[in-house]
C-alpha cells in the first residue's frame, strides 16, 4: 500500500514537470520574436532553424502543445483523485479537486510561464528540438482536432481558413515601437524616424509637397542680373522657371548651372542666356505614392519634381530632401531661414502659423491630431467648424482650444493652441 501511494505521488509530480514544460513551452514560442529568430538563424543558430519551422506553423503547434498538456494535467488528476479517495475516502475527491487546482496553478502554470515570458529566446530555443518531435508524434491527432475545429466554427459563420492576419507586419512594427517607447528604451526622437519609415507608404506626394504659394519661382522674362539677384538672395538651388504664365513652368534653373555660365562667359552679364541653362522640368500627379516617388528620385538621381493636379495644374513642388524629413525630422543648413511656424509660449499656449502640417505639429508636440481630412492646421479648424471662422472664434476638439487671431481674407493665417479645459465638478 505505502508502495502504492509513493509510485503514485511520484508520477503527480513527473506529470505536473510534464505539464510545466508544455505550459512554459507554449508561451515561450508564441511569444518568441520571428525577427529575433530569423537574425538567430543567419548567423548559424540551428535551433532557431528549429524554433522558426515549428512558430511557421503556429496552429499545428498550439494544437500539440495543448494536446500534451491536457493529456498530462487529466491523468495527474485522475491519479490524485484515486489517491485521496483511497486516503479519505468521498471526501478526497474534494481534496484532490483543491489540491491539484493549488498545484496545478502555481507550479505548471504561473512558475513556467513566469520564467518563460522573463526568458524567451532562451526557452524557446531550449525547447524547441523536444516540441519537435512532440509535434510529429502528435501530427495526425492534431490535424483531426483542426478539422473537427474548423467545421464546427464553420457551422456558426467563422471560417478560419479565409480569415486574414489582424495586424500586418507594420502594425505589429509600429505596435512595438509605441510599447518600447512608453517603457522608455525607445527615445522620442528615434520612435519619431521608425514611425516615419512606416508610415511613408500612406503618404502621397501631396501630403508632402510644398504648396504652390510657397514656392519660389522665377520670370524667364526678366533681366539676367535680376534673375542672378533673385537666385543668390534665395535659399533654394533649384528654382523653377515660367514662361509668360506662372502655371506655364518651362524648366527648372540650379544655382550652380548659373554659377557655372557665369564663370566660363566672356561676354556681359545681360548677354546670358538664362533659358539655355535650364533642365527639363519633371511632373508627377499629386497622388503618387510618396514611397514610389523616393524610389523614382533614386533612379533618375533627381532631387525636384513639379506637382500636378488631374487637370495638369501645377499644385507644389516636391523635393528628395521633403521626403526624407518625413523620416528624420526637419532638416537645416546654413541657407535655411530659421523655421517659425510653430513657437510655444511661456503660458503654455501654442502660437502656430495656419499652413504648418498637421504632421509636423504632430511630431513637434507629440500630438495626435488627425491628418486624413486635412492637411494643415488651418485646414483642420476649417473642416472641424464647417465654416471660415472669424479672428476671436475657438473651437475645441481632439483635446485641444484653438482660437483663430489672424487672417487674411479666407484664409486662416495664425491660431493659438491650447490644452482643452476640462468641465468644472458640480458641487453635490
Amino acid at each position: 500500500m505505502t508502495l502504492t501511494i509513493v509510485i503514485t505521488c511520484g508520477s503527480i509530480v513527473a506529470l505536473l514537470v510534464l505539464s510545466a514544460f508544455f505550459s512554459g513551452s507554449e508561451t515561450a514560442l508564441t511569444a518568441v520574436s520571428s525577427a529575433r529568430i530569423h537574425h538567430l538563424q543567419r548567423h548559424g543558430n540551428r535551433r532557431a532553424k528549429v524554433v522558426d519551422k515549428l512558430i511557421s506553423a503556429r496552429e499545428t503547434l498550439i494544437g500539440a502543445i495543448l494536446l500534451g498538456n491536457n493529456l498530462v494535467n487529466i491523468l495527474a488528476s485522475a491519479l490524485a483523485t484515486s489517491l485521496f479517495v483511497q486516503l479519505f475516502g468521498d471526501a478526497g475527491v474534494v481534496y484532490a479537486t483543491l489540491v491539484m487546482t493549488a498545484l496545478v496553478l502555481i507550479f505548471a502554470e504561473v512558475m513556467p510561464k513566469t520564467y518563460a515570458i522573463a526568458n524567451i529566446d532562451r526557452s524557446a530555443l531550449a525547447v524547441a528540438p523536444v516540441i519537435r518531435v512532440i509535434v510529429a508524434v502528435f501530427g495526425p491527432v492534431t490535424a483531426a482536432v483542426q478539422f473537427i475545429v474548423r467545421r464546427t466554427l464553420r457551422i456558426f459563420g467563422a471560417d478560419i481558413e479565409e480569415g486574414a492576419e489582424v495586424l500586418s507586419a507594420h502594425e505589429e512594427l509600429r505596435g512595438a515601437i509605441a510599447y518600447h517607447h512608453r517603457e522608455g528604451t525607445v527615445v522620442k526622437h528615434d520612435r519619431d524616424m521608425l514611425g516615419g519609415v512606416l508610415n511613408l507608404d500612406g503618404l502621397e506626394v501631396f501630403d508632402v509637397m510644398i504648396h504652390r504659394t510657397k514656392m519660389e519661382t522665377l520670370d524667364a522674362a526678366s533681366n539676367p542680373a535680376s534673375i542672378v539677384e533673385q537666385v543668390l538672395n534665395s535659399g533654394y538651388t533649384r528654382l523653377p522657371v515660367w514662361k509668360e504664365d506662372q502655371d506655364n513652368i518651362i524648366g527648372v534653373l540650379h544655382a550652380k548651372d548659373l554659377l557655372r555660365a557665369m564663370s566660363g562667359s566672356k561676354k556681359s552679364l545681360s548677354s546670358l542666356d538664362i533659358v539655355e541653362l535650364l533642365t527639363p522640368p519633371w511632373f508627377v500627379p499629386e497622388s503618387t505614392n510618396v514611397t514610389d516617388q523616393l524610389n523614382a528620385f533614386l533612379k533618375r538621381k533627381s532631387h525636384f519634381a513639379l506637382v500636378v493636379d488631374e487637370y495638369g495644374e501645377v499644385m507644389g513642388l516636391v523635393t528628395l530632401e521633403d521626403i526624407l524629413e518625413e523620416i528624420v525630422g526637419e532638416i537645416a543648413d546654413e541657407h535655411d531661414a530659421p523655421a517659425t511656424g510653430v513657437r510655444p509660449q511661456p503660458d503654455g499656449t501654442v502660437a502656430v502659423d495656419g499652413t504648418v502640417a498637421i504632421r509636423d505639429i504632430n511630431r513637434m508636440m507629440d500630438w495626435e491630431l488627425p491628418d486624413e481630412e486635412a492637411t494643415t492646421v488651418a485646414g483642420l479648424v476649417i473642416h472641424e467648424a464647417q465654416m471660415i471662422p472669424e479672428v476671436g472664434q475657438a473651437f475645441t476638439f481632439y483635446g485641444h482650444t484653438f482660437e483663430v487671431i489672424r487672417r487674411r481674407r479666407n484664409q486662416v493665417t495664425a491660431l493659438r493652441i491650447s490644452p482643452a479645459r476640462k468641465p468644472a465638478a458640480r458641487e453635490a
